[in-house]
């Protein structure tokens, strides 16, 4: 079983940065990709940014000069720093891995980290 464990959450003015971090334990094994999604009330929950063993990224349009993803595929950990905090971006935010090993697919999800951004 894998555990992907979310912190660096809380509460940020406007404008302001945080950076949330995701580390995997368990029978981890190298993700194919990583990624942060988030859903805020009454909301879908929503892809942020993701990244691949590769280092392939792609980011949500609303996100994009603002946050960046970044991974340490020895550590299995995902992180996201997000700058220039908007009110919007308040959120849970999810950590998500995935990938295959002898033939089956996993996916597996954080159990979210709080992100405030008051106005």
């Amino acid at each position: 079983q894998v555990q992907l464990v979310e912190s660096g959450g809380g509460l940020v003015q406007a404008g302001g940065s945080l950076r949330l971090s995701c580390a995997a334990s368990g029978s981890i094994f190298l993700f194919n990709a990583m990624a942060w999604y988030r859903q805020a009330p009454g909301k879908q929950r929503e892809l942020v940014a993701a990244c691949t063993s590769g280092g392939t990224t792609n980011y949500a349009d609303s996100v994009k000069g603002r946050f960046t993803i970044s991974r340490d595929n020895a550590q299995n950990t995902v992180y996201l720093q997000m700058n220039s905090l908007k009110p919007e971006d308040t959120a849970v935010y999810y950590c998500n891995a995935d990938g295959a090993r002898y033939g089956t697919f996993y996916n597996y999800w954080g159990r979210g980290t709080q992100v405030t951004v008051s106005s």
